[in-house]
């Protein structure tokens, strides 16, 4: 089975409908219409939602959380585990710490990252990258 681990920008792209959006929504489509996994990190959530809690507040927030509980997402809660290996991307790399879970997430899964976040093209050694724009 193909997965992909999304981090909050690919997501808010989807939500807001963003550039990359459409590379997001592939993906939701072949996990109907092939066999494919998407993972996001618990943390990564809580970054979406806070976007949207700044961006419009809490209905705003609200909303964006039944939408994301309305699409082909498997959120991944946090273990021991995955922030040992977080902290492993934040101890040698110059990305944000909610960043390294997704990066992490990626690299325990061994599938790829989907972002537009720049900031991942530092771990494009340790993970699979796939740019949305």
């Amino acid at each position: 089975m193909k997965a992909a681990v999304l981090d909050s920008y690919a997501l808010i792209a989807y939500l807001d409908r963003e550039k990359g959006y459409e590379t997001v929504a592939g993906l939701f489509d072949e996990c109907v219409t092939k066999d494919r996994e998407v993972f996001l990190c618990v943390v990564n959530w809580g970054e979406v939602i806070y976007h949207a809690l700044r961006v419009g507040g809490d209905q705003t927030a609200r909303l964006a959380q039944e939408a994301i509980r309305a699409l082909p997402i498997e959120i991944v809660e946090v273990g021991e585990d995955l922030t040992l290996l977080a902290a492993r991307f934040k101890a040698s790399n110059r990305m944000s710490y909610a960043d390294c879970f997704a990066a992490a997430l990626a690299a325990k899964k061994k599938c790829e990252l989907v972002t537009g976040d720049r900031e991942f093209k530092q771990v494009e050694k340790d993970v699979r990258i796939r740019w949305i724009q």
